[in-house]
């Protein structure tokens, strides 16, 4: 390997490239690295990898057209950087939107120059069309799931299975971690960024004041992801039915509350898989603008949301979604949660073997490894 010019837009995604770097290097030490990602990126590559993510990791449509001439700008940086410096290979790290784009975009100035893309798209989800359309502009695709691996080959396109990240981030010790269980406290996990904790924590907040009532030994705390959000979230508390001394708000320490509670409620998301991974029995839940909600079952071409499920081929964790996200409804499933120890043991059992198809750890270093061995061949 030579030169690699890698592409995330996101914080996980740079986080993700850093350790995909790294991994790289153990095998190459001369490999040099372009491209753009974050903070973690370029200290990794150097100076020549861009740190964008703070500008990039922008959610929504709106938000993207807001921005469209910035990334237009980029796009064309980056285009242009590969076409003059024409590295040994482009790989894209998650972040579709763009990353699709830029594939297409460099398979027409340049057929040669090889494209892979690690962190799978999850389109089997919205749109399999764009799988054939896929193959035709990239050379490789790591895939994180199992499943996804036959879909990509079936329209020609050589994949490999390399793991779940989350794997090597909690890790085996991680899923207990020491932490002793409290069977009486039930997480709330609202989501990471403001229109989810907005949409979703008024209703959890008021499930938990209800459950309250129903069986007053029951305690609550809640996961914010910054001190922005934890400042809304105790706003939202004050104006429901639940005292704020009711729940404890905490600010980056959503894996501790997880390894704690007994059970809880948690956003759909990347959340889900770690609620599976550290052992939580926990219900699903997501609301979203009609509007949107409507124009994505349209799209869906899995029968869940929840990623655990779509493993699993069935609902093992109850899903509560737009007016099935109430506070009745959330109420009677975290008694349900917490009254049964036997269904604990049963969707815990179940969490186990879905988590398990996941890989072991080292799944960076096996991406490392399948890249090396596709530039060789």
């Amino acid at each position: 390997m030579s030169l690699l010019y890698i592409i995330a837009g996101e914080r996980s995604g740079d986080a993700h490239g850093a350790k995909l770097m790294a991994a790289l290097r153990d095998l190459s030490p001369v490999v040099e690295f372009a491209g753009a990602g974050g903070p973690l990126m370029r200290a990794a590559g150097g100076n020549a990898v861009a740190d964008w993510v703070e500008e990039a990791g922008v959610v929504g449509l709106v938000e993207v057209l807001r921005n469209y001439g910035y990334f237009k700008r980029e796009f064309d940086r980056m285009l242009g950087e590969i076409t003059r410096r024409r590295p040994e290979a482009v790989v894209l790290i998650d972040y579709p939107g763009f990353n699709l784009r830029m594939a297409r975009a460099i398979k027409k100035i340049d057929p040669g120059i090889r494209v892979l893309y690690y962190i799978s798209p999850q389109v089997w989800a919205w749109n399999r069309s764009r799988i054939p359309k896929m193959a035709r502009t990239l050379d490789l695709m790591l895939c994180i799931f199992p499943f996804e691996v036959e879909l990509y080959r079936q329209s020609g396109l050589r994949a490999e299975f390399v793991g779940h990240p989350l794997v090597d981030e909690l890790g085996d010790a991680a899923a207990r971690g020491g932490i002793a269980r409290e069977g009486d406290l039930v997480g709330l996990f609202p989501g990471s960024r403001m229109r989810e904790v907005g949409a979703l924590f008024p209703i959890m907040a008021d499930a938990a004041a209800l459950a309250r009532l129903r069986q007053p030994e029951l305690r609550f705390a809640a996961a914010a992801a910054s001190d922005r959000l934890r400042n809304e979230m105790v706003a939202i508390l004050e104006a429901s039915r639940l005292p704020v001394d009711a729940c404890h708000i905490s600010v980056g320490q959503s894996r501790d509350l997880m390894q704690r509670a007994g059970c809880g409620l948690v956003a759909s998301g990347t959340a889900t898989l770690e609620a599976a991974f550290l052992g939580l029995p926990y219900a699903l839940t997501y609301k979203v603008a009609y509007p949107t909600y409507l124009a994505a079952r349209m799209l869906m071409r899995v029968k869940h949301l929840g990623i655990v499920n779509i493993l699993a081929g069935r609902e093992i964790v109850r899903e509560f979604l737009q007016s099935d996200a109430n506070p009745e409804k959330l109420s009677d499933e975290i008694l349900r949660l917490s009254a049964s120890e036997p269904e604990r043991e049963r969707l815990l059992a179940d969490l186990r073997r879905i988590t398990g198809m996941l890989g072991k750890p080292g799944t960076h270093a096996r991406a490392a490894a399948a890249i090396a061995e596709f530039l060789d061949d």
